[in-house]
């Protein structure tokens, strides 16, 4: 075989590869969103309890998140210092404090629920996004706090989706 046949091998395999992965449906997000927010959940109950926030933390953007798979765009709600959460440590300590001075561990409130609103959903096979409300619920008072997100998904190699853009923002106030 010469090498430009092997190439063309090679690039048909992969060609046939892509196209063989099912396309992200509305469900996967839907589903990927609730595990999100039981995460943010579970990460304060393990505060109250005593238990290693910063294990499960990391467990848990390592689960959720696609660190692992390439860039990944975070910009959380409470951040101004570092606005920007480029790498794995970062985005543990945004959600349960650690290397960012400026974090007080917004996982750690902690909220009894969070849900996801009204959204738009853009599906492009491989990859989607999706844009809208979510709502935490404080788990003291029962107070709702709604923020704006828009989070972009990827599929990992074992079929899972993963957050590899996360941007969330408190809603815009005009001055008076």
């Amino acid at each position: 075989m010469t090498r430009s046949s092997v190439a063309l091998w090679m690039l048909i395999h992969l060609c046939a590869a892509a196209f063989a992965a099912e396309p992200i449906t509305r469900e996967e997000i839907r589903a990927a969103q609730q595990a999100w927010g039981e995460a943010i959940v579970a990460l304060g109950e393990a505060s109250v309890q005593g238990d290693d926030v910063q294990a499960l933390a990391r467990q848990t953007v390592e689960t959720l998140y696609a660190y692992d798979l390439g860039p990944v765009l975070f910009k959380p709600t409470k951040a101004a210092a570092q606005p920007f959460r480029p790498d794995l440590d970062r985005a543990v300590s945004y959600f349960v404090k650690g290397s960012v001075p400026e974090d007080h561990g917004f996982a750690l409130q902690p909220w009894s629920q969070v849900r996801f609103g009204d959204q738009e959903i853009a599906i492009d096979s491989d990859s989607a996004a999706a844009m809208g409300h979510y709502y935490f619920t404080d788990a003291g008072t029962g107070a709702e706090t709604q923020v704006e997100f828009t989070f972009g998904y990827v599929r990992d190699p074992q079929g899972r989706l993963r957050i590899n853009v996360h941007h969330s923002s408190l809603p815009y106030q005009p001055h008076p």
